[in-house]
């Protein structure tokens, strides 16, 4: 049966999809689903297009405000919270880090609605690619999403380093990648100087264990940045060009930004050599640790109970030198225009974050484990949900013609 098709609501996702093409970033407000029926897919469109009183906002500028809506989820209604990251479940005695959420200075960023990204995603695939906090932020999206559905383990071996999620009833595959340098790497020594490992990084190299994955992906989430700080061995054509911290004779000790911008440098242009690569590369900016009283090594934690205002605190020392080079190499690669990037930039809000770590609460107090304070990893439920807005938001400025297509899709029912 086909039912009749509000013209109204079409000229209005038209409009839509002409405003965000051109790049305007607004306000978008979508109340939570009663039924997930495919009929409800053209409400999506109506609210937004009614809500369309923000333009020129940018989202990533802001402050964090209390949010009683908050947690979305627990440790004890979502199974794929890594342990170092179960807070709650180790004993953090208090919540209200958990209470807040990142609030834009010049518009409102819409609260994560699972339902409309499960739509928006359905038929598609997204691979996070990176460190452990990339893992850390797809294991947020799983228990973000469990409200709607769980995925199935469809990964093709028990391997850590890979793992597959698959949404069967949307179709929407979520994927993750380890690749803590985004370029070749190899562990030269366990120990190390350090006790952290040595690695060998071959800076102009792909790593191809993610980049002959990705030319099906529709959405590409890249990350890294901790792993630079441990001690490695830089190599250019095969050749060692220098080093940081490996105290090997005869081997110059470079700043880590100079492997930094050419470990960038490869990745993206990994990326824009895919010939078949058509899809969106969104690059995550890092989110700096907040190790204070001493290095991660030296006893140093995170121990403060609320986020800092934005005139607090600044970023600054190696993490602005970091920071820049993302934002260098990330617009030397858009300059290309060889493929379609987009910012996510976690960097502020995150740095305002000190309260959001795991610190001592990701094992048990008289637990025989050899473990530092984590202050760069972030507890779940935390502050990283909030990347999920930032997510959806983002999405939703490239994907215009999605929208359309699934209107006009949804048009006929049987």
């Amino acid at each position: 049966m086909e039912l009749p098709v509000n013209k109204g609501i079409i000229n209005i996702a038209i409009l839509l999809s002409i405003v965000l093409i051109t790049g305007t970033i607004i306000r978008l407000n979508y109340p939570a689903l009663q039924q997930k029926s495919s009929s409800s897919v053209s409400t999506y469109f109506y609210n937004a297009a009614d809500d369309m009183n923000q333009v020129g906002c940018d989202i990533f500028t802001g402050e964090w405000v209390p949010d009683p809506d908050a947690p979305y989820y627990t440790n004890k209604t979502c199974w794929a919270i890594h342990e170092h990251q179960n807070c709650m479940k180790y004993g953090r005695p208090d919540s209200d880090f958990i209470k807040w959420k990142w609030k834009p200075d010049d518009c409102d960023l819409p609260a994560f609605n699972p339902f409309h990204f499960l739509h928006l995603l359905r038929d598609k695939s997204m691979a996070f690619v990176g460190d452990s906090v990339g893992r850390n932020q797809m294991q947020s999206m799983i228990c973000l999403l469990s409200k709607v559905e769980y995925p199935i383990d469809d990964s093709p071996t028990s391997d850590e380093q890979f793992k597959r999620w698959k949404y069967a009833n949307y179709n929407f595959t979520l994927e993750y990648f380890r690749s803590p340098f985004l370029v070749r790497s190899e562990e030269r020594d366990s120990d190390g100087p350090t006790h952290t490992g040595l690695f060998n990084l071959y800076l102009d190299e792909f790593d191809e264990s993610w980049t002959s994955h990705i030319d099906s992906v529709d959405y590409l989430v890249l990350n890294t940045g901790h792993w630079f700080t441990r001690p490695a061995v830089y190599y250019e054509n095969r050749r060692v060009v220098g080093c940081h911290f490996c105290q090997l004779p005869n081997t110059a000790d470079l700043h880590i930004a100079y492997a930094y911008r050419r470990a960038f440098r490869t990745a993206f242009g990994a990326v824009n050599s895919r010939r078949s690569f058509g899809g969106v590369t969104f690059l995550r900016t890092f989110a700096p640790s907040h190790f204070e009283g001493g290095l991660w090594n030296e006893g140093g934690d995170c121990v403060r109970r609320r986020p800092f205002r934005s005139n607090e605190t600044i970023l600054e020392g190696v993490n602005l030198d970091l920071y820049m080079i993302e934002l260098e190499e990330f617009r030397a690669a858009e300059k290309e225009g060889k493929k379609r990037w987009r910012l996510i930039d976690t960097t502020q809000a995150m740095l305002l974050r000190p309260d959001g770590h795991p610190s001592k609460y990701g094992h048990w107090p008289n637990q025989n484990v050899t473990l530092y304070n984590d202050c760069v990893h972030w507890c779940l439920p935390g502050p990283i949900d909030n990347w999920a807005q930032m997510l959806q938001h983002m999405i939703m400025l490239v994907a215009p013609k999605d929208y359309l297509s699934q209107i006009h899709s949804h048009k006929k029912m049987q």
